[in-house]
């Protein structure tokens, strides 16, 4: 069982920057890949990134990757997601998820944590 703490959502105006972290409780942290969704009001849960155990490999959605950076330490059991020049179509519930494999569909992840907020002025 892998318990999964988002934590710095928050309200920012656009062109602002944040960085999502992602607490996992597992022992095993290091054994999953950690991915980061995100859900609009009304939208589907969409890819943003993910990483593979190692954190030698990650992607990041084609129109998100020239400002979203996922990152990981394993000594701290956290996954990060860095975000800049936040935009207001940015404005979503943040999800990170653990998983077996480096995949890009929510059915691929086990574990899911409980989201944070990211709200984005104009």
């Amino acid at each position: 069982q892998v318990q999964l703490v988002e934590s710095g959502g928050g309200m920012v105006q656009a062109g602002g920057s944040l960085k999502l972290s992602c607490l996992a409780s597992a022992r095993t942290f290091s054994t999953f890949a950690m991915a980061w969704f995100r859900q609009a009001p009304g939208k589907e849960r969409e890819f943003v990134a993910v990483i593979g155990w190692s954190g030698a490999s990650a992607v990041t959605a084609d129109s998100l990757m020239d400002r979203f950076t996922i990152s990981r330490d394993i000594a701290k059991n956290t996954t990060y997601l860095q975000i800049n020049d936040l935009k207001p179509e940015d404005t979503a519930v943040y999800y990170c998820a653990a998983g077996r494999g480096v995949g890009e569909k929510p059915a691929q992840f086990d574990y899911w944590g409980q989201g944070t907020q990211v709200t984005v002025s104009s």
